[in-house]
């Protein structure tokens, strides 16, 4: 007897056809012009601030005559940290004159006409405002605290061990506030030749070192040049004499200062568990409450995305459509914004100091998209229960 072939198993992934149908034709079209929006204004901004935030970073780079890759890759990691802080913002107005692009071209009209409601209206909003939440998300408790603590990481590279290693010939190279390094010429091999070392990292005695030649290398972690055949030149602060020291050889720290041979994290570098239990060196003084008002402000701030969302839904989809348009409502919702923006940072600033405040992040955070979608939806949902209500009744 012939055996019934068996099917093959299905492919496992996503079902397309469910996300079709939870998604109509008008959705879709609404969510793509969302979206592509979205990223637009969201990579512009981001560049803009970039360029403008690089600009600290110049003199940095070329005071030690570091190579325009170095600039990009240093100030490349601050991007992640520029586009978590603009995205809810972005978020807004993409969803505000998005929607207000909708209504001016009558397509919010027709589909009204049409018995489309409220909640089908604002359901490519809602999933643009999601996609942002879930963004910001990845955003601020993963990705930014690692690329800021890679940014940190290579900027005290720079100052204290990248620029010695970049000595160029003929030019004082200053490697910080209080050393300044001239090296005549440089050999393919590091070898260097006719160097002049002023050293003021002692405010008490200031030395000049020439040496004929010199090798760079890496000790405990630190630059340092190995230097051969030269002098020591201190003056005495107390009787003004010139003390000269003669060497055959002499090993030189060419780190910035003995302080910065340590480098102290910021909180914005931390994890959220390293914020929530600091341990006791980082913890002093108001560094705790500090620390616990940045964890609460990265997981309440992707909400923001979604407040901000619905309150541009709310001042285009509950207004009355009036032919020559309407800037009222869109300013009014732009002002509200920047009024939670203001508050929050506020808010944040006490926090730091009274913990017993942290609750009103969330409240500022999430309320206002709990109220807009209340004020949006409330007399559709109350009509829907009232519907079900009157045919629960009408069942024999």
């Amino acid at each position: 007897m012939a055996q019934t072939p068996k099917a093959a198993p299905e492919a496992k992934g996503p079902n397309w056809d469910a996300v079709r149908r939870i998604l109509s034709m008008f959705d879709r079209y609404v969510l793509r012009q969302l979206l592509l929006g979205l990223v637009a204004t969201t990579g512009g901004a981001a560049a803009l601030i970039w360029l403008t935030q690089s600009l600290r970073f110049v003199s940095l780079v070329v005071d030690r005559g570091l190579s325009l890759r170095v600039f990009i890759e240093l100030t490349s990691l601050l991007m992640p940290s520029f586009i978590a802080v603009i995205l809810p913002i972005t978020t807004f107005l993409v969803v505000l004159f998005g929607y207000q692009r909708l209504s001016g071209d009558r397509e919010l009209t027709v589909m009204r006409a049409a018995g489309v409601s409220q909640f089908s209206l604002a359901k490519a909003g809602m999933s643009c405002a999601l996609i942002a939440t879930v963004t910001c998300f990845v955003l601020n408790i993963w990705i930014v605290p690692s690329s800021y603590h890679s940014f940190r990481k290579y900027e005290f590279q720079i100052r204290n061990k990248m620029a010695a290693f970049l000595l160029q010939e003929g030019v004082f190279s200053q490697l910080s506030e209080n050393m300044t390094v001239y090296v005549r010429l440089r050999d393919h091999d590091g070898t260097l030749h006719g160097i002049l070392v002023e050293d003021d990292r002692q405010p008490e005695t200031h030395a000049t070192i020439l040496a004929e030649h010199g090798t760079l290398l890496i000790i405990d972690d630190q630059p340092r040049v190995v230097l051969y055949n030269g002098t020591r030149e201190e003056i005495d602060r107390k009787t003004g004499r010139l003390n000269v020291l003669s060497f055959a050889r002499n090993t030189l720290d060419l780190a910035s200062s003995h302080q910065d041979e340590q480098r102290f994290r910021d909180i914005s570098e931390m994890s959220i568990k390293e914020l929530f239990h600091p341990n006791a060196r980082e913890s002093g003084g108001n560094a705790a409450g500090k620390m616990a008002v940045e964890a609460w402000r990265r997981l309440t701030a992707p909400f923001t995305a979604f407040s901000f969302a619905m309150m541009g839904m709310l001042a285009i989809l509950r207004g009355v459509f009036s032919r020559h348009g309407s800037i009222t409502r869109p300013l009014f919702a732009i002002l509200s914004v920047v009024g939670l923006l203001a508050a929050n940072l506020m808010i944040q600033n006490f926090a730091g100091r009274n913990l017993t405040l942290v609750p009103l992040i969330w409240l500022i955070s999430v309320g206002p998209g709990v109220v807009c979608a209340g004020m949006l939806f409330a007399a559709e949902w109350r009509e829907r229960r009232r519907v079900v209500q009157i045919a629960g009744t009408r069942q024999p």
